[in-house]
């Protein structure tokens, strides 16, 4: 049956909003990174204020997304993602118009809630708008979105500060902002008669105990990651794992005994889910743990300048852009299974080619290693994250999208984490015992795609599930 006049409006402005949702993220965290020293010596701020304004939005963002993903699931992923989209451009124009680093840092914080609530709906309403044989091509979209927007960022945010200063930067979000917002308001979704399902009210609830102690959790995995390449290990630092540990024990406790759990049975019992999770946090880590090694090796052994840096890495940018429709084929034609395996093994290949430069390495290894890079990531992280969506109840993708996210925050804390304590105790430019050990997170991420579905998807014969005709599969 061909889908109607509002229904093709309605998946076209989700398609938009998932994407440009997306890239305003992207695209606001690589030109930061280039905007932070002009930021610093405009507002006389320390060098632990300026990391302050990665890491005070990191934590928000990790904290909060997976309860921003349950509260799409009841309310509305249309519902959130506008009010994290304008509360995010608002936000931005905020930190453009701060007076001093403490607005700056507070701001940061208050952009990490709004973009906690507005990541996972950019999941979420795909998953209602699209069955789940036809996730792949969306994702694969909103991945090429990304990898347009981490190569552009630094080009983009270079030249922006040159010309207009540090808060250019921030206000660049507010107009596709306030575009994606306003269109989200106005395109409805059709109206379809909502299903009796016999549920008790109870099970639409919001487990706020269950979701205070996963941001307990998650908040202190993320300042541990980032404070010990900065302090090492002290007292507060080795606080963290223990912190760590007792919330997620506690969490988990909460989840099999709460009526309306925070992350339903369904996914938190499912191996293939937690299989694709732990995969994207394996491949990430792997992969931002690689080029922060990289970008130092390029910049203070070769001596080139950031722009030179830049262009060097632009292969894995250009195979995140091409790879990501390529990566849907793949896992419609050979399954999930074996398109991740492959990815990652082309992903691994990329690092330990890369750990074999020195002082003397010309442009074509370095090239062909990031090429690698790039392709082996987008095809694991497009097929993971349409696992991971696709094979969540289309009532709970909201959480589904914010697990994902999260696995997409941590794993690059990990790797980044990993990266920077071991070159610390590598002597000289050696860069082979980090990026080694940066290979058996890619490497480990091959044995969990074993749990992956093999070619004969069931969800993607079986097709949509009786629940994808609900309001909840619209995006209410």
């Amino acid at each position: 049956m061909t889908a109607t006049a509002p229904g093709r409006a309605h998946r076209a402005v989700t398609l938009a909003s998932s994407i440009v949702g997306a890239v305003i993220v992207a695209l606001d965290g690589t030109v930061l990174t280039v905007a932070q020293p002009t930021l610093r010596d405009d507002l006389d701020a320390s060098f632990a204020q300026v990391q302050w304004t990665s890491t005070g939005y990191l934590i928000a963002v990790a904290g909060l997304l997976v309860f921003a993903g349950r509260l799409g699931d009841r309310h509305g992923h249309r519902r959130v993602f506008t009010l994290g989209i304008l509360g995010f451009g608002a936000a931005s124009a905020g930190i453009g118009l701060a007076p001093g680093i403490g607005w700056v840092i507070a701001l940061r914080v208050v952009q990490g809630v709004f973009g906690a609530l507005l990541q996972p709906a950019t999941l979420g309403m795909l998953r209602a708008a699209y069955p789940p044989d036809r996730l792949g091509t969306p994702v694969a979209l909103r991945a090429s979105a990304i990898g347009i927007a981490a190569a552009a960022g630094p080009l983009l945010g270079g030249a922006l500060v040159d010309h207009f200063g540090w808060r250019s930067v921030f206000f660049l979000n507010v107009p596709p902002a306030l575009a994606m917002g306003a269109a989200a308001l106005a395109v409805r979704p059709p109206a379809v008669p909502e299903p009796r399902t016999g549920r008790p009210a109870a099970a639409d609830g919001l487990d706020v105990p269950g979701a205070c102690l996963l941001t307990v959790a998650l908040v202190a995995l993320v300042h541990t990651l980032v404070a010990v390449p900065e302090t090492g290990w002290t007292a507060t630092t080795a606080a963290g794992p223990a912190v760590v540990a007792a919330a997620g024990i506690a969490f988990l406790r909460r989840q099999r005994r709460a009526a309306s759990p925070l992350v339903p049975s369904e996914i938190l019992g499912s191996a293939t889910i937690g299989a694709a999770l732990g995969i994207l946090v394996a491949v990430s880590a792997a992969l931002l743990g690689t080029l922060f090694v990289a970008s130092w090796f390029l910049q203070r052994i070769l001596g080139l300048d950031p722009q030179e840096a830049g262009l060097r890495a632009l292969p894995a940018g250009v195979m995140m852009v091409l790879g990501a429709p390529l990566a849907a084929v793949l896992m419609r034609r050979f399954g999930p299974r074996r398109t991740v395996v492959a990815g990652t093994l082309v992903l691994t290949l990329g690092i330990l080619l890369l750990a074999r430069l020195g002082p003397g390495s010309t442009a074509l290894p370095i090239g062909c290693g990031f090429l690698l890079l790039g392709a082996g990531f987008v095809t694991v992280m497009v097929t993971t994250t349409t696992v991971a969506v696709r094979h969540a109840p289309t009532a709970s993708a909201g959480v589904a999208g914010g697990l994902q996210q999260t696995a997409m925050n941590i794993g690059p804390t990990l790797g980044i984490a990993v990266a920077a304590t071991l070159m610390s105790l590598t002597p000289g430019a050696a860069v082979g015992p980090p990026l080694t050990a940066l290979a058996v997170f890619s490497a480990t991420a091959a044995l969990l795609a074993l749990r992956l579905p093999g070619h004969k998807d069931p969800v993607s014969a079986a097709g949509p599930s009786p629940a994808d005709a609900s309001p909840a599969r619209l995006g209410r």
